[in-house]
């Protein structure tokens, strides 16, 4: 009798250690006289005598009780038993005893806390205008851990990087790979380029019965790689290919209505390139030619401007503004360029190069549907 009030006592302990880990989670019904035959049964084969031997053998006890429960028991509620349940409650008792499953103090700790409504709006806002080294932080980009930082830089209020990763989704962010801007890049000019001047030039062309023309050149080299492959995980994949360093280069124009103007070369882009070019364009076309182009020392040189002079009645050249590459459509030709001739292919030669090139131009004539999709790219969309 005595012992049985003794392993009652217990399990009443244990289970006030725990918080009610072994009520909760692991005894039938929720009952803790259950415990008993348990603790009786440990008693017994350990010969353990009296509530001082238990309390001295106590991680023993728990264990076995672990070990036993976790074998004859089910979860209660629809709870399920998980290692983790098992295992902190053993380690701590066979570390540290009793003292160890005594309960802490319950709630946050000092200094941690949760965002107001209007501390979340504002930082928010920061995130999306700024960038981390703009408000004066030792970050690059926004990671979680320098939101965090930023959190309690404004607010004195500490936490985690997984409350950080919770905060972003609410607020709509996920993690991307940034775009590339320039420093000089003038924001207002280009503003009013998108707004102002593009129009009224698209209007001048209209009522010139012309065609608008966005031109762009770019240089290709053999060691170029371009795209992904599937491999195995810590097992990078490895292209074959010359070890022979060779390039060429392409300068080509399109319009929004699919057409396009090519020419290869190899060398240098320089004043005479640029020049057979437009004598190319303007040999092909019926009516007058608007070039947009960006702002190439080449596409500035005295030897351009008098070419374009001397034909004014059937060309105008057009300036973008400088660092604004995304607002070109011309530039997806090339990436589209180098995805097909450099990323499904390896050239072994510059003649290969040159050939591949000027096949896949030849192939975007006969398309002209491609070429006017490339006006559907969101920054691009102005001169659809």
């Amino acid at each position: 009798m005595l012992a049985s009030l003794a392993a009652a006592a217990m399990c009443f302990a244990l289970d006030a250690a725990t918080k009610g880990f072994f009520r909760n989670y692991l005894v039938p019904g929720g009952d803790v006289h259950t415990l008993v035959p348990h603790v009786l049964w440990v008693q017994r084969k350990f010969n353990i005598q009296g509530a001082q031997g238990l309390l001295a053998n106590f991680p023993l006890l728990v264990r076995q009780l672990l070990e036993a429960l976790a074998l004859v028991c089910r979860p209660v509620d629809g709870r399920v038993l998980r290692r983790a349940s098992v295992c902190t409650p053993l380690k701590l008792a066979r570390l540290r005893r009793l003292r160890s499953l005594r309960p802490g103090k319950r709630g946050r700790r000092p200094g941690s806390g949760r965002l107001d409504h209007w501390q979340a709006v504002r930082i928010r806002k920061l995130i999306i205008e700024r960038m981390p080294d703009q408000l004066a932080l030792p970050f690059y980009l926004w990671t979680r851990e320098s939101v965090a930082q930023l959190i309690e830089r404004e607010y004195g209020i500490k936490v985690s990087a997984w409350t950080v990763g919770r905060y972003l989704k609410a607020w709509g962010m996920s993690a991307q790979k940034p775009v590339r801007r320039a420093y000089e890049r003038n924001d207002a000019s280009i503003a009013r380029c998108l707004n102002e001047d593009y129009p009224q030039i698209a209007k001048e062309a209209k009522q010139e019965k012309a065609t608008i023309y966005w031109g762009d050149g770019m240089g290709l080299r053999s060691d170029h790689i371009s795209g992904t492959s599937f491999a195995l995980k810590e097992q990078t994949s490895v292209v074959r290919a010359t070890g022979q360093r060779f390039g060429c280069n392409m300068i080509s124009a399109i319009t929004n209505r699919g057409a396009l103007n090519f020419m290869v070369f190899e060398g240098k882009f320089r004043n005479a390139t640029f020049i057979e070019f437009l004598k190319r364009m303007l040999k092909q076309a019926a009516h007058k030619i608007y070039l947009i182009i960006d702002g190439h020392p080449v596409h500035r040189s005295g030897a351009v401007r008098r070419f374009v002079a001397d034909h004014a009645q059937r060309l105008r050249l057009v300036q973008q503004p400088g660092y604004c590459p995304e607002l070109n459509p011309d530039e997806l030709l090339n990436q589209d360029v180098k995805t097909n001739v450099l990323g499904k292919s390896r050239p072994t030669s510059k003649a290969e190069m040159i050939d591949g090139v000027r096949r896949h131009l030849h192939r975007r004539q006969m398309e002209p549907h491609v070429i006017r999709n490339l006006f559907k790219e969101k920054h691009v969309r102005y001169a659809a």
